[in-house]
């Protein structure tokens, strides 16, 4: 019996010894970029989720682009992927979307948006619907003609109910703004009507992104799916009030979208559940982080401070009526709000970055990406490239002056590139504009509290930014 055990234990050692070996040295038809796959499984994600305790990039980022150059190989959660902070090559794999790239998730963030299996596979095919359907409620044209003046309101709304307390967490407050701001165009959500507030759902959602999808008991990731099940069930019970009201109208996306579903297969109700929660999503970090940003850095920096007051300053003095809504003329009439906007979404880095999965085996610079392969845009390395960006951890808003739009197409990605950017950006930055318009002409403010930055590689601020409010002095 023994050498019958000695046998099988050789084997089992040789078939894990050829199976490392193959994950550590997979098929490719070239030569890949160099890097490492880490271990099997696991990869080295848990390298990448070592933090940072700065504004820079993750140790996991600078380590890698120091040691292989601006485009890598590495396996996260259990993928092998190309990693990339070339602005050629990031701009080519855009450029290319459709032919040799098409868009993927990270099979942890496929899991959690449900992208997975059928799903994924609609994913090119329902974009254009979707962009155009969120243009056409949340674009140009709408910011226009409604919008503009709804977050002139519920931005005032927001900062008065602020006053009179002794500290507000800014990342916390301002997210719960966006997100009933957003639900309530995107599905009349009353919230009120729900035990749970989604901006508490998506907090801790937000925390279990990048975690190691082990969905067991007092992890992370098993409580980001835990409240993302209770955020998916407020939106799902609305759906299915919707469906079962017999084409009883609401002016608001969802009912666009449900008139849609004798026209389009993909319109299922899963669909329409998923897609609202991935709208909510985008919302709420974007907005509450980049504010936090701005806010934290236009307190430490009075002459910015000073000339984004007169800005908005200037514009309430040539209005007949002082206190007549925002208009479209007056929000385009902010570039040195759009600097703030554009500097604080270059430090935060919001996204870790842009993902693609190659159709085809793709050339590049001598290297081989084999086909199916995922492709990481490193957003974050751009955003921070020194090269680029003098006194890169430096908030510098009126950098931005310097920059022609070639520069800007390649080195700066908060929303996307081209025709690939995030439907929602102009929403997202008009947004944002409200809300410092506001704050800037009637308020004042000073830090309370500012936790220490850590990235892992999304950006969080510990305790979090906590101010206190005050009425500005005429």
């Amino acid at each position: 019996m023994w050498v019958i055990g000695t046998c099988v234990l050789a084997l089992a050692i040789a078939w894990l010894g050829h199976w490392v070996y193959r994950w550590r040295n997979p098929k490719c038809n070239g030569v890949l970029p160099p890097g490492s796959l880490g271990l099997p499984l696991i990869g080295e994600t848990l390298q990448l989720m070592v933090p940072g305790d700065s504004l820079d990039l993750v140790p996991f980022l600078k380590d890698r682009i120091q040691r292989y150059g601006t485009t890598f190989r590495t396996s996260v959660a259990g993928r092998a992927i190309i990693v990339s902070a070339d602005p050629k090559f990031c701009h080519f794999v855009l450029q290319q979307h459709g032919k040799l790239f098409e868009s993927w998730a990270l099979d942890t963030f496929a899991k959690l948006f449900a992208q997975e299996g059928k799903a994924s596979l609609n994913v090119t095919n329902v974009h254009k619907y979707i962009r155009g359907t969120v243009l056409k409620h949340f674009g140009m044209e709408a910011l226009k003609e409604r919008l503009l003046p709804l977050m002139e309101e519920v931005s005032q709304a927001t900062i008065t109910s602020w006053l009179g307390k002794e500290s507000i967490d800014v990342k916390y407050a301002t997210g719960t703004m966006a997100i009933e701001f957003s639900a309530k165009l995107l599905f009349s959500h009353d919230p009120t009507q729900s035990s749970k507030k989604l901006g508490d759902l998506y907090s801790s959602f937000i925390q279990g992104l990048l975690s190691i999808p082990l969905n067991i008991p007092g992890t992370i990731y098993h409580k980001c799916l835990k409240d993302r099940r209770k955020a998916l069930s407020i939106i799902r019970r609305t759906v299915k009030d919707r469906l079962s009201s017999h084409g009883r109208l609401h002016d608001d996306f969802l009912c666009h979208v449900m008139q849609d579903m004798s026209k389009e297969e993909f319109l299922t109700e899963d669909f329409l559940v998923q897609l609202i929660f991935g709208l909510l999503f985008v919302t709420f970090d974007s907005v509450s982080t980049t504010l936090t940003l701005a806010l934290m850095f236009l307190e430490e920096n009075p002459r910015a401070l000073q000339e984004i007051t007169d800005e908005h300053e200037s514009i309430i003095k040539q209005r007949e009526i002082s206190k007549s809504p925002i208009t479209w003329k007056e929000y385009k009439s902010m570039p040195f709000t759009l600097q703030v906007i554009h500097e604080s979404l270059r430090l935060g880095n919001i996204s870790p970055g842009l993902f693609r999965r190659t159709k085809t085996d793709v050339e590049w610079n001598g290297y081989t990406i084999p086909a199916h392969w995922g492709v990481l845009i490193a957003t974050s390395a751009l955003h921070l490239n020194p090269e680029t960006y003098k006194d890169h951890l430096t908030f510098n808003p009126w950098r931005w002056k310097e920059y022609d739009s070639d520069v800007m197409l390649k080195n700066f990605m908060p929303f996307g590139s081209g025709m690939k950017q995030c439907a929602g950006a102009e929403y997202t930055r008009a947004l944002l504009s409200m809300f410092l318009h506001i704050l800037v002409t009637k308020y004042r403010w000073t830090n309370v509290k500012k936790g220490n930055i850590r990235r892992n590689p999304i950006l969080s601020l510990g305790d979090g930014l906590h101010i206190k409010i005050m009425e500005r002095q005429k």
